[in-house]
């Protein structure tokens, strides 16, 4: 059975034919996943160094002042003064062996100016040497403790990059196996909503790692550095970027939750209107969190995609709101026919009708 089609709604399958379908879409999830990771794996490198930017920016900030980040612009500023001061050294050369080939210089002069040329000489080349070892990488990198924890560490963070390149087409094999179980009109509602969810996503991601990420990172890396020796673990710092990343990506399915509680009918978008302000200040909560700084602009910037967001929802649950608005429009008819129970009181009877329904005494 081919899995890359989506069957119709009024096809009738077995339970086997749905299985062996559902098997046929995780073999191609698979594969592809497979596809995306080995590629992810090839070029871990350039993975990690994007990954790391936000961790080496912090720890080579002005305001790190933890001892080994003072270590660090210590040796280069030595470099630095190394390599000036070798320069300094051989004009300083030069000029010695000018004035002593003046003819005024008396030949025990002229030796002694010959040693002190050869002593600039050899500091000169020292101090070049100590500036060309000086580091040039002076930015610092998450740490690892174990053995095999480079190799872990590398494996993980290349399944999780996997996984963001092959969640859509891992969302259209979704989306096929549970189309049939969509009427043509439920079908015009899930295909866009099943198209929002990857974009989204990958929208929120990629807002949380320009945006949000490296602002967290900057804080809480800096926050009493001067009190700390800082070193951070690989592990520990590659799942906090996975789950602050994947938050910002679920915080951004805004839309795509509110549109699908309209169709539900469990909201509209009077209630969304009316309700708007304690979902700004829920917002301003969460952008607080995921951004723990004191600098007023960052928590704004951050909000305010958020805003738009919700904003967005509100045109949408009022494009796609259902025939019956609230759940209680929907269902309200259901809820008046409901059977009666033994512990709901029974409707009155008038009593001519019932003496009429009971009297079954024939009449001579």
């Amino acid at each position: 059975m081919p899995a890359v089609k989506p069957i119709g709604h009024e096809d009738r399958l077995s339970i086997v034919d749905h299985l062996d379908e559902l098997r046929s879409r995780l073999i191609l999830c698979i594969i592809v996943f497979v596809v995306a990771f080995a590629f992810c794996y090839a070029e871990n490198g350039a993975i990690l160094k994007i990954i790391n930017k936000p961790f080496t920016e912090a720890q080579s900030s002005s305001k790190n002042k933890s001892s080994q980040q003072q270590t660090a612009r210590f040796e280069k500023a030595l470099g630095r003064a190394s390599g000036q001061l070798s320069v300094t050294l051989s004009a300083l050369q030069r000029t010695v062996r000018d004035l002593a080939s003046q003819p005024s210089v008396t030949p025990a002069q002229r030796a002694q100016a010959a040693a002190t040329v050869a002593q600039i000489a050899r500091a000169s080349k020292a101090f070049g040497l100590a500036h060309a070892a000086t580091p040039t990488n002076n930015g610092r990198k998450p740490v690892t403790l174990g053995v095999a924890e480079p190799f872990v560490a590398t494996f993980t963070v290349a399944g999780y990059a996997a996984l963001l390149l092959s969640l859509p087409f891992i969302l259209y094999q979704l989306y096929a196996f549970l189309l049939p179980a969509f009427s043509p009109t439920e079908r015009k509602v899930a295909l866009p909503l099943m198209l929002l969810v990857p974009v989204l996503f990958i929208a929120g991601v990629l807002f949380g790692y320009l945006v949000a990420l490296p602002r967290a990172v900057g804080f809480l890396q800096n926050f009493n550095s001067d009190k700390f020796d800082i070193l951070i673990q690989a592990q520990v710092y590659y799942k906090f970027v996975v789950l602050f990343l994947a938050l910002m990506g679920l915080i951004f399915q805004i839309p795509v939750a509110v549109l699908a509680l309209t169709r539900a009918g469990i909201v509209n978008a009077r209630i969304l209107w009316q309700r708007q302000g304690y979902v700004i200040l829920g917002i301003s909560i969460v952008a607080a969190v995921a951004t723990p700084t004191p600098d007023p602009i960052t928590m704004i910037v951050t909000m305010l995609p958020l805003i738009l967001l919700f904003e967005l929802s509100i045109g949408l649950s009022y494009l796609f709101q259902p025939k019956g608005g609230t759940i209680t429009g929907r269902w309200g008819e259901w809820w008046d026919e409901r059977e009666h129970t033994g512990d709901e009181p029974l409707p009155d009877v008038d009593d001519t009708t019932a003496g009429a329904a009971e009297d079954r005494t024939p009449v001579s």
